[in-house]
């Protein structure tokens, strides 16, 4: 069977096929404890969750503005003035289903054929997929854990070509846990002014810092206009199934992005846009008692992956992963069974230890590997006992 060259191209979500071999074996009885999910393990707050059953009883429940309605990017306006300190209208806001949605609308809006875009490595796994499938091609600049997987000027500079048309940058990260400072942003700022270049900003954690500060790219003098910023209620407030991001940007590119969506699937949710509704204008009295506990998770964490032999795991600022770094394991075996790279080792973990985690290979670093601390503090200790027996029988 012949399909498009774009889906030839594209590679499955690593994540997804990690929940799908955990599913499969909890299927044949085994206890599996999954350390690869990109969702808070909190359900979406009651007052959330009434709001839309209001919606339903009133009979909201049809098309709304291919671009979300009225009220809720009045909403949104009001909450980026809040707490990131960006002035944007309602004509300059997009609704999506998801921050992945709005991703994609941004890419098939302002890149084609010959472009090329500066990802960060270690990337959240879609990046590289949503630019191809725009006829642009990704380019590397790679980050390091030796420091703090913060960016620089010079290294910008490696990956601009005269094809050159955009940047995506994701702060807090998704999968390294880092909070990109002031100096990186400020790089980043500085090599889109001199080149001519779209920054996206995928803040989608931003209300999940711990260490440091969140910064707003718009925000930085000279970044406004040539910045789309892109947030999401699905980490914030635990609506990872309601579909609903939303991107800020000039009132141009909103309406070419408003019309592409609109041929594409429509409008968003109509319930998931009233809960929004809620959800940006109530105060998030949750979030100090949810931001608590990730704080508990993620040290307990980290403390115990660097006593494990042969990894070193950074203190994650922000988002709920870490991301240790596992190579010295790389060449040991036990029995008949030999850890080659993350994939080795990741397949090892899910047969001996009956935990899944996430290779790094597939976020562009396969020296590591992605666990996620969304999950109870009780998975995780049992978990990473698992991972730590796993870890001694290699030799």
């Amino acid at each position: 069977m012949t399909f498009a060259k774009r889906i030839n191209a594209l590679q499955p979500s690593a994540t997804m096929a990690v929940i799908e071999a955990a599913a499969i074996l909890r299927e044949q009885g085994v206890d599996v404890i999954s350390f690869g999910a990109g969702e808070p393990d909190f359900d979406t707050p009651e007052h959330i969750v009434a709001s839309a059953n209001a919606a339903l009883a009133a009979g909201k429940t049809r098309y709304t503005p291919g671009s979300g309605t009225g009220t809720l990017k009045q909403v949104i306006a009001k909450k980026l003035k809040a707490d990131n300190s960006l002035n944007y209208e309602s004509n300059q806001i997009v609704v999506s289903n998801g921050g992945k949605h709005s991703l994609f609308n941004i890419m098939m809006t302002l890149f084609e054929e010959g472009d090329e875009v500066i990802l960060l490595t270690p990337y959240w796994v879609t990046y590289p997929e949503v630019v191809k499938l725009s006829g642009a091609e990704p380019v590397y600049v790679e980050t390091h854990e030796d420091d703090g997987f913060q960016i620089t000027r010079e290294q910008l500079l490696n990956g601009v070509t005269e094809q050159t048309r955009g940047m995506i940058i994701n702060t807090p990260s998704n999968p390294s846990g880092a909070v990109l400072n002031r100096a990186s942003l400020q790089a980043i700022v500085d090599v889109a002014i001199e080149h001519d270049l779209w920054i996206i900003s995928d803040e989608c954690y931003e209300a999940l810092v711990y260490d440091g500060e969140h910064l707003s790219l718009a925000g930085f003098e000279g970044a406004y206009e040539r910045t789309i910023t892109v947030q999401t209620m699905s980490k914030a407030f635990a609506m990872t199934g309601w579909r609903i991001g939303y991107a800020a940007c000039v009132p141009e590119l909103a309406s070419a992005m408003g019309k592409f969506q609109g041929q594409a699937t429509g409008c968003p949710n109509s319930i998931a846009q009233y809960a929004s509704e809620t959800a940006l204008t109530d105060e998030p009295v949750f979030l100090d008692d949810w931001r608590a506990q990730f704080v508990a998770r993620r040290n307990y964490m980290v403390k115990a992956l660097n006593d494990m032999p042969g990894m070193t795991c950074l203190m994650p600022e922000g988002a709920f992963y870490a991301f240790p770094k596992v190579s010295d394991l790389f060449g040991k075996r036990a029995d008949d069974v030999v850890i080659n790279n993350d994939m080795d080792l990741t397949k090892y973990l899910l047969d001996v230890a009956h935990i899944t985690v996430v290779p790094g290979s597939a976020f562009g670093a396969s020296e590591h590997i992605r666990l996620s601390y969304a999950t109870s503090l009780d998975a995780i200790k049992t978990g990473l006992d698992r991972f730590a027996s796993a870890v001694a029988k290699l030799t």
